[in-house]
Order: structure tokens, then sequence, then C-alpha cells
């Protein structure tokens, strides 16, 4: 890849672009002349570099984010690998996967890179939902709606696994987040109320007659509040134990049904 122009570094860098030099060669990649520029002054204005450029990496895949929808981050790619290795094996049928609060859908997605699943995708936002039908045209269906009022009856008991990327970030902790996200992704993807975990609870309060026998339930969390959502999953008889990615910083919570 050619050297990025010095000129165009030092701008992104003064707007406090760490990766300045990286940025400006993504964002030369992806236009030039005119159009270069309304890319930059995007950046520059503090907009996420995933929504100028209208894609992230994640978990080896390329997928479309559009501006006012979530960027997955790398860690939730951990989320990914856990939902692929619960699937049962072996599978008669096509195991039944449900990705709530699916953003844009790249959980799913990347699940079913991984394995051959029947995936539904699921989130309260008709913006992130839009975005995930693009993600996910022909691979599975999108739903919108507030968690599990958004799923088809018929997958009530039937679900093998059940992954969502809950918000978790404490109400009063919004503030300090870097303004990228702050300003620029739905504060209902990020506000997780006092605790951070009022949506986990909802979802663990709900799985249990949505998961099949033996099915189960992972959300991604914070470290601190992991043991405390593992409690919450055991006190809706979940099997609970808490996961670990050193590599990706990710911590989440695994709970398994009764067979």
């Amino acid at each position: 890849m050619p050297r990025p122009d010095p000129d165009l570094v030092a701008r992104l860098r003064a707007a406090g672009c760490v990766f300045a030099e990286d940025e400006a060669a993504l964002l030369a990649a992806a236009a030039d002349g005119p159009e270069l520029e309304v890319l930059v002054r995007r950046r520059v204005a503090g907009e996420p570099l995933e929504h100028v450029l209208g894609r992230v990496d994640f978990d080896g895949l390329t997928v479309r984010v559009t501006p006012g929808v979530f960027v997955p981050r790398r860690r939730s790619e951990a989320l990914v690998h856990a939902a692929v290795a619960a699937l049962p094996t072996p599978a008669e049928d096509r195991p039944l996967v449900v990705d709530l609060c699916c953003g844009c859908g790249a959980l799913g997605l990347a699940v079913a890179r991984r394995a051959a699943v029947d995936l539904h995708a699921a989130d309260a936002d008709p913006v992130a939902t839009a975005c995930a039908a693009e993600n996910l045209a022909g691979i599975g269906t999108v739903h919108t709606g507030d968690l599990f009022a958004a799923l088809p009856s018929e997958l009530r008991g039937r679900v093998d696994v059940l992954v969502a990327n809950t918000p978790y970030v404490p109400s009063g902790a919004i503030g300090s987040m870097p303004p990228e996200a702050r300003d620029h992704e739905p504060r209902t993807a990020l506000d997780g109320g006092r605790d951070g975990l009022d949506p986990a609870r909802r979802v663990a309060a709900g799985a249990g007659e949505w998961l099949a026998p033996g099915g189960t339930l992972l959300i991604e969390t914070g470290t601190a509040q992991a043991p405390v959502l593992a409690a919450v999953f055991g006190g809706h008889g979940l099997v609970a134990h808490v996961g670990h990615d050193q590599d990706r910083d990710a911590t989440w919570v695994e709970g398994r049904a009764a067979p």
C-alpha cells in the first residue's frame, strides 16, 4: 500500500486519531479527490472510522455498518467462538441460533460463516435491523422489536444457542466513554442501566422459555459484572460459568438449560 499523504496524516493526528497513518491509508483507498475530502472531514469531526468507511473488519469478515449503528468490537469475536463451540453435535438438523440485540448482525453472520445454522437476528432499533438485513441477506432472518417480543412464536423452546451482546455500560459511565461511541452510537446500544446489567437480566429472565432442552445462552459482559450475571443465570435455572479470552480482552457468561 502506498505511503499515505503526510498532510492527511497530520490532519488526522491533529484531530486525535491515534492510528493516523493507518486511517489515512484506509481513507485514501476508499476514495479520492472531493469524495476523499468528504470522508476526511467526517472523520476529523469525530465520526467513527467504521461509519465513515461503511464497514468494519470482524472475525475475518468485512461487515457493513451504517451511521447510527453500534460498531462491533473485536472482543465480541470471543462470543462468536463460544457460540460455535456450544452448538449441539452431532446435529441431525441445522441448529437454531438467535442473535439478540444484533446491531448490524455481525455476531450472527460470523457464527453462520463457521457453522451451518438456522439463523435469526433481532434488535429494537430499526436502523440497526435495516443494516443487519443487508449483512444477513440470504443467510438469516432479521426481526425488529424489543428482545424476545421480536421473535416468531414458533421459535419458542427450540433455540439451541442464544447469543446476546446486550448493552452493559453503567449509565453513569456513558459520559466518560470516547466521543466516537458516546456521540455517534445509539445510547440504547451502550446504556445497561445503573450497574450495566439491566438488559442482560431481562434476557436471562426470558431465555428459559425460548431455549431448547440443553440449549445455551451467552451474554458478553464486563469482568467485574460477570459473577453477578452468573448468579442471575443461576437464579433462572441455567447452569452458568464465566468465560474469558485474554487475547481479545473479552468476558462472557454462558448458561446451559436443563436437558
